[in-house]
């Protein structure tokens, strides 16, 4: 093989992208290494259906476990996809944009206005095809990626929408505008029941390009790097490891892969690095040092009649209301599945089982750690979310969980509600009664940012760039200091779009 100008490692939400884009110009090599297959003739339809969600089940065979911590004592596998696409194959469709705090957080942090929302704005117009409200000033009709709004007419979006209103919260349809926090249907990258990832969306249409190679089942083991420079990556496939050059590297294997590798290539904070008997070539000790992802819990209604299945999608309304901080308008979120926990995850479900409130707190904050443990490759990273450490973080979370009860206790609600399965009223009215409830059913929204932050004390710069070594780079929402106040699919792809750019100048 030629050597490539670019090696892309990861072919997900932002590394599908960023290939595609950058072998737009013929003359630039790129070759992609995906750890996971490459289904060159289309994926399987049952893994593509919009009315359920591949990364929720254990075991899926597109899909990544990491063992984690969400509190002491309480471990969870958090699913990734390891496939083409990454996660954007086995997720929900869920595509709503990042707010205009984000950026304007994401910019401050960076020392730099590459990430201002007036900047990306155009970037995320010609990243869609909104299907609902076309090309505007904010939205594009042109894209890859399209996006359809939930339709609200499932009786139990109905009442949703009709319980939000009886609360007085506004309307909010358009979640992907920056409008007040309120009800709204959610968008979705899925159309006609079919979750539209970004491998197919980007590259399975384009894998003839001459300067482009995918290759699937390469797992990346480490970057190699002479006098401060990358050079190139180990790799192992079918249990053979070879050397790989390339021109630039770009760490595309998401946020928890990507830490991981960097500490393994060397890059991380050098006292823990040495002490794994790693060869330190860069100290960058905020490589690991936190993670910010969202806590989420379940809570499950009874319907008091049968319901319909939902026809396109799972997703229904969603809400969003603002906490008592006041700091970050409409940081806690009720999401609405119109498919029961089992039926999501492929399982089948009897008629009238309870349907899920999925309720989140997405403040951002820094919480956590990844640390390495080992130099070999195939030991996983600890993993320790730092969830409901202080009182504050306990406080929002009993505010979204008598949020979302609030609204199943609405007369509107109860046009189709029975109740909910818990929490009792005696529970949701005692503070310590409420924590324990939550912690014994905490859970995440998978929504996992800042293990490799941008910023001049983080490890990257806005672009990418990581500090102090050439040639190499990270496009994945690790380089994101928090995550977004809504979740990060949709910034994922917009990173690859971005990052794309920035290269592509560099270069002219």
């Amino acid at each position: 093989m030629e050597r490539p100008e670019v090696l892309v490692v990861g072919a997900g939400g932002a590394g599908a992208v960023l290939a595609a884009r950058l072998s737009e110009d013929a003359d630039r090599q790129v070759v992609v290494l995906e750890a996971g297959p490459v289904p060159r003739e289309g994926f399987p339809p049952d893994l593509l259906d919009a009315r359920r969600v591949p990364g929720a089940r254990a075991g899926h065979p597109f899909t990544r476990a990491h063992a984690a911590h969400l509190i002491p004592g309480r471990l969870y596998a958090a699913l990734r996809g390891r496939v083409l696409g990454g996660s954007t194959t086995v997720n929900g469709g869920y595509f709503v944009r990042a707010r205009r705090a984000d950026f304007d957080r994401w910019s401050a942090e960076a020392g730099d206005p590459f990430w201002s929302y007036e900047r990306v704005l155009p970037f995320l117009r010609a990243l869609e095809n909104d299907l609902d409200l076309g090309a505007g000033p904010l939205h594009g009709d042109e894209g890859p990626i399209p996006v359809r709004r939930a339709d609200l007419r499932h009786p139990a979006a109905e009442a949703f929408r009709a319980a939000a209103h009886e609360l007085g919260f506004p309307d909010e349809p358009d979640k992907n505008a920056q409008d007040a926090p309120g009800f709204g249907p959610v968008p979705s990258n899925s159309v006609g029941g079919r979750r539209v990832n970004t491998g197919l969306a980007y590259l399975l249409g384009v894998l003839d390009r001459p300067n482009l190679t995918v290759l699937g089942d390469h797992a990346v083991l480490s970057v190699l790097f002479d006098r401060g420079r990358a050079t190139g990556v180990l790799v192992e496939h079918r249990g053979r490891r070879t050397v790989m050059e390339a021109g630039e590297i770009i760490l595309c294997a998401g946020a928890f892969a990507t830490p991981h590798l960097l500490h393994l290539s060397g890059i991380g904070p050098e006292k823990e690095l040495t002490r794994l008997g790693i060869p330190v070539v860069q100290d960058l000790p905020a490589v690991g040092a936190a993670l910010s992802d969202h806590p989420q819990v379940m809570l499950e209604w009874t319907p008091r009649r049968p319901l319909p299945a939902p026809s396109g999608s799972w997703l229904g309304g969603v809400l969003h209301l603002s906490s008592s901080t006041g700091e970050h308008p409409g940081d806690l979120e009720i999401l609405q599945s119109l498919a029961s926990p089992a039926a999501l995850v492929g399982e089948a479900a009897p008629p009238g089982a309870p349907l899920p409130f999925l309720v989140s707190v997405q403040t951002p904050r820094r919480t956590g750690v990844l640390s390495t443990e080992s130099a070999d490759p195939s030991v996983p990273p600890r993993i320790d979310y730092g969830y409901l450490e202080t009182p504050d973080d306990r406080r929002l979370m009993r505010e979204a969980v008598r949020a979302a009860a609030d609204v199943a206790a609405t007369g509107a609600f109860a046009e189709v509600s029975a109740g909910l399965l818990g929490p009792e009223p005696r529970t949701l009215d005692d503070d310590r009664a409420l924590d324990g409830w939550i912690r014994s059913r905490l859970g995440t929204s998978q929504h996992t940012c800042g293990t490799v932050p941008m910023g001049g004390l983080g490890a990257v710069d806005a672009r990418g760039r990581v500090h102090g070594v050439t040639g190499l780079r990270v496009a994945d929402t690790s380089i994101l200091p928090t995550a977004p106040l809504r979740g990060p699919a949709a910034t994922a792809v917009l990173l690859g779009e971005l990052i794309a750019d920035a290269v592509r100048r560099e270069r002219s």
